[in-house]
């Protein structure tokens, strides 16, 4: 019910109003909190992925966006041909989202997987 109430009104019964550095402040904090919760960690992931994609190199195992697994064949521009099973797939360097320890494929076909 407070809507009701005119701004008049409300001055007459006293109310303290707020200095006016007080919005700066809350406009300095929020600020602030996209930095660190927003901007500041995209940036962190953005060059983890620039410098993954920097590092591919022929015969690393590495892991796409679809889950495939499988071996680098050829390193190109913006391009890799990755090697999974008997076919050569090509896919942007983007796609590829991680790389695997050594010999991980063949722990896998090892056991089956």
């Amino acid at each position: 019910m407070n809507w009701l109430i005119s701004p008049a009104q409300a001055a007459e019964a006293g109310a303290q109003a707020q200095p006016d550095w007080w919005g700066w402040v809350w406009l300095a904090f929020l600020i602030v909190f996209f930095y660190f919760f927003l901007i500041r960690p995209q940036r962190k992931r953005e060059k983890a992925q620039a410098a993954l994609m920097a590092a591919l190199n022929k015969g690393d195992e590495v892991v796409t966006q679809a889950g495939l697994v499988g071996v680098i064949a050829k390193v190109e521009d913006d391009f890799v041909q990755v090697k999974v099973g008997p076919t050569t797939l090509r896919f942007q360097k983007a796609a590829v989202i991680g790389t695997l320890p050594k010999g991980t494929l063949k722990q896998l076909d090892a056991e089956g997987g």
